[in-house]
């Protein structure tokens, strides 16, 4: 890869084919180029990059440091069929059976799969998972599964894949990565991908490649409350909506049963597997209430467990429930939950001896771009995996802990499809003609980006949250469209929540078009499932009305 500061193009073109939300002209701008561009650096873009680094020159490009990822802090597992009890039949069985009907069942036998070679690769390269004295995996169950299938290491799965991964990629010579990179937009000239508009040092880039894999995971912080780190404001589904991508299911929003509710905390994760350890939800007076909501009681799916508990929060009047783990020993708890127990401890509560204070929160986009099961976008040379990606594979509901095996399994195959597209393109050419887009240069100076912001997230959890119905999620869009566009104002922060408000959009058009509850979508309105007119998925488009 290298950095040219000018590119030699002729015949001038204004492009008006998609919405940019910067003023350009690459012409004048720093180039930096490079056969494969991915952006994100959680375990779906890291595999991604070790897969392509096989083929050619590698540069990852990340929002923040190149740890921090909504991968990092994934607690629970990787969910995979290698335990002598379990068989993959089962495990795309649990899957489907989770997706309720919108799931697309090639795409997850190729997770499932695939998933245990790739789960085997991150052990050969250094994963240690938790398990007995004689080396075997041990594996624990989580909600809608059948069987004990999640490899784990304590609460910190997802910080000792990404730790694997990372260490494994800053050994291959072909990848580079930028750290603080905030990428504005796809460059797309004729339905091809030439790479991203970024800034990096305060200074606007070309970063011009061959091939580029999205891979930037979630959008949690559009909603006000949500297990996401300050990172994932859903940059990725933006630019890709802006380019012209499809996007699908975008009203499938996972809101996890549990994070941390105690004044002055982030809303930290509380693990599913605690209540896979027998954990029991209690309601502000102490009684316990899943079983009048669901037959797995603590362990139903996500979002059944999700509603039980804002209901028994408006049944008490209460802010929060409680999720009791003191049957188990402290020292196992120590072990097998040290991140969870270290936090709490931290804000003054000890799990072992007293129940956790709990609510619900945004954790996961089971919608995204539309990809095929090779990653494949509807634009050429742009391929996308992990969260930020829509393959079929979680339909209208995720699977617990299938997450990171999705980030591996499509990850490794998304590299893979790069390298495959190159070859057929016969390497990196640049687009004709000088491409730019003019801006109005009056700057909206009096825009207040941070409390335009809380509102888009507030409104969000409000009228878009755990329970839907038409009339907030119209009343959601009129609040969105007098925002309206704030493409005036420059600068980073006004870039995010132009993109956190592209994306509330997206979820509020597409909750409000499906008219059914399905999977993590209720609506109060549309109670029950209708097979006959919504066992289908919504696609959206830019430029599509």
């Amino acid at each position: 890869m290298s950095v040219i500061h000018s590119c030699a193009l002729s015949k001038s073109l204004t492009i008006m084919s998609h919405r940019y939300i910067a003023e350009f002209n690459l012409e004048s701008l720093p180039v930096i180029q490079t056969e494969f561009l991915i952006i994100g650096s959680g375990s779906a873009g890291m595999r991604a990059a070790i897969e392509a680094a096989q083929h050619g020159d590698v540069l990852l490009v990340t929002k923040g440091q190149l740890q921090e990822s909504n991968s990092r802090y994934a607690q629970g597992g990787i969910a995979v069929a290698m335990s002598k009890h379990d068989t993959v039949e089962c495990h795309v069985e649990d899957t489907l059976k989770a997706g309720n009907g919108l799931c697309d069942e090639e795409a997850v036998k190729i997770m499932v799969e695939e998933g245990i070679d790739r789960v085997s690769e991150l052990i050969g390269w250094g994963a240690e998972f938790d398990g007995d004295e004689n080396n075997n995996l041990g594996f624990t169950i989580e909600a809608a599964h059948q069987r004990h299938r999640v490899v784990h290491r304590g609460d910190e799965t997802g910080k000792e894949t990404t730790k694997v991964l990372m260490n494994h990629l800053q050994g291959q010579k072909r990848i580079r990565c930028i750290e603080y990179c905030f990428v504005i937009d796809l460059v797309v000239v004729n339905e091809v991908c030439f790479g991203v508009l970024a800034i990096i040092n305060d200074e606007l880039h070309w970063i011009f490649a061959g091939a580029t894999v999205i891979a930037s995971g979630g959008l949690g912080q559009v909603f006000e409350c949500t297990s996401n780190p300050s990172i994932a404001t859903g940059d990725g589904f933006a630019i890709a909506w802006r380019a012209g991508c499809k996007m699908m299911g975008m009203e499938f929003v996972q809101f996890h049963p549990t994070t941390l509710f105690v004044e002055d905390a982030p809303h930290f994760l509380i693990s599913e597997a605690v209540r896979g350890e027998g954990g029991i939800l209690l309601n502000s007076c102490g009684d316990i209430f899943m079983e009048k909501y669901h037959h797995m009681k603590e362990l139903a799916p996500r979002d059944v467990v999700s509603r039980a508990i804002s209901s028994e929060m408006q049944l008490t009047d209460s802010p929060c429930v409680y999720l009791d783990a003191t049957h188990l020993k402290e020292e196992y708890i120590k072990k097998r939950f040290p991140a969870i127990y270290e936090t709490c401890i931290y804000y003054g509560l000890d799990i072992s001896s007293s129940p956790i204070p709990v609510r619900s929160a945004a954790h996961f986009m089971m919608g995204g771009i539309q990809t095929n099961t090779d990653a494949e976008t509807n634009i050429q040379g742009l391929f996308a995996c992990g969260e930020v990606a829509c393959t079929g594979v979680h339909g209208a509901n995720r699977l617990a802990s299938n997450s990171l095996l999705e980030c591996l399994v499509f990850g490794a195959r998304a590299g893979n499809s790069a390298a495959v597209y190159l070859k057929d393109i016969n390497g990196c050419q640049m687009p004709k003609g000088p491409i730019r887009n003019e801006k109005d240069c009056r700057l909206n100076v009096d825009f207040d980006v941070k409390s335009t912001q809380q509102l888009v997230r507030k409104s969000m959890w409000e009228f878009a949250g755990i329970t839907r119905d038409a009339n907030q999620l119209q009343h959601l869009m009129n609040i969105l469209d007098n925002v309206g566009e704030i493409v005036l104002v420059d600068g980073i922060e006004a870039f995010e929540l132009q993109n956190m408000i592209d994306v509330a959009k997206l979820i509020a058009r597409a909750a409000l078009q499906r008219t059914e509850s399905r999977g993590a979508h209720y609506r109060h309105d549309f109670p029950n499932e209708n097979d006959a007119v919504w066992k289908r998925h919504i696609d959206l488009q830019y430029g599509d009305n």
